[in-house]
Formats: C-alpha cells, structure tokens, sequence
C-alpha cells in the first residue's frame, strides 16, 4: 500500500534522480501525521470548549505540583510560544474563570498564575478523552512499536538540541 508520499518521491525520483530525496519520506510523513493528530485534538478540545492553546496552558498548570501555579515565564518556556501568545491565552483563560493571576509575593513585579477548581474539573474532564483520542490514533501500533518509535523521535530531538 502506498501514502501520498510515496507519490511525491516517485515524482521526484522521475524529475531529479540525482538526488537523495529519501529524507523527505520522514520529514513528509511526519508533517502529514502532525496534520492529522493535530485536527483530531482539535476536535477532541473543541467538544470541551477549548482549543489546542488553552489546552496547553491549563495541562501545563495541571501537571505542575500543588497549587498547580507557575509564572508566566515559566508557563513561555514550557509550552515554547512567545509572552504575547501567553498573555493573550492567560487573558482568555481568566476571563472565563479557569485561572487567575496575583501578584507574586516576592517580587512585586512578577504574577503568578493559579489553576482554579473550574478549570483543575475541566482539565481534568479533557484529558481522558485526549488520551482516548491518543490511543486510537496510535492504534495501528503494538506497544513495542510505539516504544521504539518514541525512542528514535526522542533522539532526533536530542541530536537537534530539542533538551530539558
């Protein structure tokens, strides 16, 4: 069986068979699947009212310890956006009660932002269906092959500087 991939490496293979063009079978294949696992979130968060951002922020939160708070800096670098994107999806969050921002005790300039209970119960209701969509989307996978996959992704992202 062949994907749409395949099609573009026989038509560069027939146009420029000078060049390797294998990279692009890895490189091709995971821009599709990225395509594809990010409208099924999508859909996934939009049945709780959230879209892929909100999602981010309130997970970040979620999976930090108790009180479940982390600045704004903090919530930048885990989620890889710029503080713009993260003002404007703290904006978006506190408006409709799922966190909220108080002054930092230490340092007067500085904010904290908290997950309320609304938005722990929300979290808390998405992520088994995101985890259901997760598994159904890696269903075709044995165990062992998704360990293996996770494996050779991680040191791609290693050998890129993609590190803790």
């Amino acid at each position: 069986m062949a994907d749409h991939v395949d099609l573009v490496l026989r038509q560069w293979g027939a146009q420029r068979p000078d060049l390797d063009v294998s990279p692009m079978g890895v490189l091709g294949r995971l821009s599709r699947l990225q395509q594809v696992v990010s409208a099924e979130q999508r859909r996934t968060f939009a049945a709780h009212g959230l879209d892929t951002a909100s999602f981010d922020v309130l997970a970040t939160l979620r999976r930090s310890d108790p009180p479940h708070r982390l600045t704004p800096n903090e919530l930048m670098r885990a989620s890889m956006v710029t503080s713009g994107a993260v003002t404007q999806r703290l904006d978006r969050l506190e408006s409709r009660g799922l966190v909220v921002r108080t002054p930092s005790e230490s340092d007067g300039r500085g904010v904290h932002v908290t997950l309320t209970e609304e938005g722990r119960a929300l979290i808390d209701r998405v992520l088994p269906d995101h985890l259901d969509t997760e598994q159904r989307l890696l269903a075709a996978l044995p165990e062992e092959e998704r360990q293996a996959l996770a494996g050779t992704l991680r040191v791609l992202l290693e050998s890129l500087g993609d590190t803790t």
